[in-house]
């Protein structure tokens, strides 16, 4: 018997084993019920997933599970939010119960690890696989970070290493050759980006503006300093490169990689000259690098400039959904 909207629903989704005590009411209603902190914001992100756009169709059902999530996390991260709960709309071409079931161990794995309930959603069956995932976290008044708060003189830093997914999907394409050593690495970089929740709640107090990067270091950079109505001048050589992505191209394409791919899911943040050894004592126990690659300007524009002092040029700054 071919399985129905809501046999789907029951056997998949409303099984998560995780119960929070601020869920009143879960899977099962028209709406879900839920309870926030009295002394806490609310933190709300959407994203939207589509089949051969953001993930390759063919791809593993259980990486897709993680990055639908990932990609949401991410975005709390960026604003310093503590995870809670999240919805799933979910539009695919057949109900196949292998695909759906690798689907959710991926996304209840992550679910899981960071305390996340689903608390509702909608399936629907449409001509390809569209995965839309709102996520929702708590944030202390006046302490959430935001892209509106960089002044003149700021350091920037960025979490671990960007430009490791993009190398990933240039291999897939055929545009570039990755070593053996190397491919397993960038295909979870890609397939499984790791959110950075504990660094971006360890920067409350801390960062002056945050983002996470998600369409290209630099594109994501500029709409900070946008929203900060600043410039910055960012080091290209001081960029952390992975061992992968300076194996597999040249100097510049690396670090061209490192810039304008997206995907990589790392935060982009920046912090007062006065709290950066307090960022360097909070970076020793991090599971990721933390690197300085430039500092906040008072003119706008972003200036990429070499060790040498030569600009760096850029033929574009990340990727753009209608460019």
């Amino acid at each position: 018997m071919p399985l129905s909207e809501f046999s789907l629903i029951d056997r998949y989704f409303a099984a998560q084993g995780l119960q929070r005590a601020d869920v009143a009411l879960g899977i099962g209603d028209d709406c879900a019920l839920l309870l926030p902190p009295p002394d806490q914001q609310l933190v709300v992100t959407l994203d939207t997933l589509v089949a051969d756009v953001h993930f390759f169709a063919g791809a593993d059902p259980e990486g897709i599970g993680h990055k639908a999530l990932a990609v949401n996390l991410s975005d709390l991260a960026a604003m310093g939010a503590t995870p809670a709960w999240a919805t799933l709309a979910l539009t695919l071409p057949e109900a196949d119960e292998n695909w759906l079931k690798r689907f959710c161990r991926g996304l209840f794995a992550l679910a899981d690890r960071y305390g996340v309930q689903l608390v509702g959603g909608d399936t629907t069956h449409g001509p390809a696989t569209v995965i839309t995932i709102q996520a929702h976290g708590f944030v202390p008044p006046g302490q959430a970070l935001r892209r509106d708060g960089a002044k003149p003189g700021d350091g920037i830093y960025v979490t671990g290493t960007p430009g490791d997914a993009g190398l990933a999907l240039a291999a897939a394409y055929g545009k570039t050759t990755v070593g053996a050593a190397y491919r397993a690495y960038i295909q979870t970089r890609l397939e499984r980006p790791e959110p950075r929740i504990a660094q971006g709640l360890a920067l409350r107090g801390v960062a002056s503006a945050a983002i996470d990067i998600s369409d290209g270091l630099a594109q994501d950079l500029g709409h900070l300093l946008e929203r900060s109505s600043a410039g910055a001048r960012l080091e290209v050589d001081q960029l952390p490169l992975s061992s992968a992505l300076t194996a597999s191209l040249d100097r510049d394409a690396a670090i061209f990689t490192a810039l304008a791919s997206g995907d990589d899911y790392e935060l982009c943040f920046t912090v007062p000259p006065e709290r950066t050894a307090q960022l360097e004592a909070l970076a020793t126990d991090w599971d990721c690098c933390c690197t300085r690659i430039g500092v906040i300007a008072a003119e706008s524009g972003l200036r990429l400039v070499r060790a040498d002092g030569s600009t760096f040029h850029l033929e574009r700054l990340g990727y753009d959904h209608f460019g």
